[in-house]
C-alpha cells in the first residue's frame, strides 16, 4: 500500500512539474527555434542570455520586477502589521458593538469584487490615483477581511493570562500587543504574508484597469505586454516571454518553500483547538 501512494505521488509530482520544466526548457531557447516553435519538454539549449536580453531589451523590464516589489512589499507590510493590530482589537480590547462590527466585517468576503470595481474606479479617478500604483497599494495599507478573521482565531487561543501579567507589570494595551501577542503570532503573521504575496505578486486585474503606463506596470502586467509586442501575424518571442514567466513564477515558489513549516503549524495549532 505504501509503494502504492509514493507511486502515485510521483506520478502526481512529474505531471505538476512539467510545466514548470518546459517554462524553463522555452525560457533557454534560441531565438529560431523559439520562431518556428520547436521546443521540448527537457532543454536541449542553454541560451542564458535570453535573462541577460530580457532586462536590456525595449522592453521595461527592470521596471516591471521593481514595480512588483514595491507593490508586494508594501502589501505584505500593511496587510501583516495592519490586520494584526485589528485582529488584536477585536479578540482583546472590551468595546460596544464589536461583535456587530466584526459580522460586518466578515460579511464583506461575500461581496464579489466586481461589484466594488466601478465605484473603486471612480473614487480613485477623482482622487486623481488612476496611472499610479496608489489604488494597488493604499487599500492593502487598511488590512483585508479573511487577514484580520484569521489572525483573531489565533489570538483568541493565546491564554489571556499573559495579557492580564503583562497588565499588572504596568504594559499597555499596544506594549502587550507588541511584545507579548505579536511574538506569538508569528505562524499566523507568516501565513498571512505568504497568501498576501502570492496574491499581489501575480496580481494582472487590478494593474490592468488602473495603469496605462508601461514604466509602472508590475511584471504580472508586463509579462503579458511582452506577449502581446508582436505585431499582426507575429510570433511572439516566447523565450522571453517565459523568461518573464518564469521570473514571476520562482519567488512565490521559494517563499512558500520557506514558509510552509509556519502554514503546517498554524493548521496543526488550529487542528489541536477544535478537538
Amino acid at each position: 500500500m505504501r509503494a502504492l501512494h509514493y507511486a502515485t505521488l510521483t506520478v502526481l509530482a512529474a505531471v505538476f512539474t512539467a510545466p514548470l520544466l518546459f517554462m524553463v526548457s522555452m525560457s533557454l531557447s534560441s531565438d529560431a527555434t523559439s520562431a518556428r516553435a520547436e521546443f521540448s519538454l527537457w532543454p536541449t539549449e542553454w541560451e542564458f542570455g535570453n535573462f541577460v536580453t530580457a532586462f536590456t531589451s525595449d522592453l521595461p523590464m527592470g521596471s516591471f520586477l521593481l514595480n512588483s516589489l514595491i507593490l508586494t512589499g508594501f502589501a505584505v507590510l500593511g496587510q501583516v502589521f495592519v490586520s494584526a493590530m485589528v485582529a488584536y482589537a477585536f479578540a482583546r480590547l472590551r468595546a460596544p458593538g464589536k461583535n456587530a462590527l466584526f459580522v460586518v466585517l466578515l460579511s464583506t468576503l461575500m461581496l464579489p469584487a466586481e461589484i466594488t470595481l466601478i465605484p473603486q474606479f471612480t473614487l480613485f479617478s477623482e482622487l486623481g490615483w488612476v496611472d499610479t500604483l496608489l489604488p494597488l497599494i493604499v487599500p492593502n495599507l487598511f488590512g483585508g477581511a479573511y487577514n484580520i478573521f484569521l489572525m483573531r482565531q489565533f489570538v483568541s487561543r493565546i491564554p489571556r493570562s499573559l495579557d492580564e501579567a503583562a497588565a499588572l507589570d504596568g504594559l499597555g494595551y499596544f506594549r502587550i500587543f507588541t511584545r507579548i501577542v505579536l511574538p506569538m503570532m508569528k505562524p499566523a503573521l507568516i501565513a498571512v504574508g505568504i497568501f498576501t504575496f502570492s496574491w499581489n505578486w501575480g496580481w494582472f486585474m487590478g494593474p490592468l484597469i488602473y495603469l496605462s503606463s508601461q514604466e509602472k506596470m508590475p511584471l504580472a502586467l508586463g509579462v503579458q505586454v511582452m506577449y502581446a509586442t508582436g505585431g499582426a501575424g507575429q510570433v511572439p518571442p516566447w523565450n522571453l516571454v517565459m523568461v518573464g514567466s518564469l521570473v514571476l513564477t520562482l519567488p512565490m515558489i521559494v517563499v512558500y518553500f520557506f514558509g510552509q513549516k509556519y502554514m503546517h503549524e498554524l493548521s496543526v495549532t488550529a487542528g489541536s483547538d477544535q478537538k
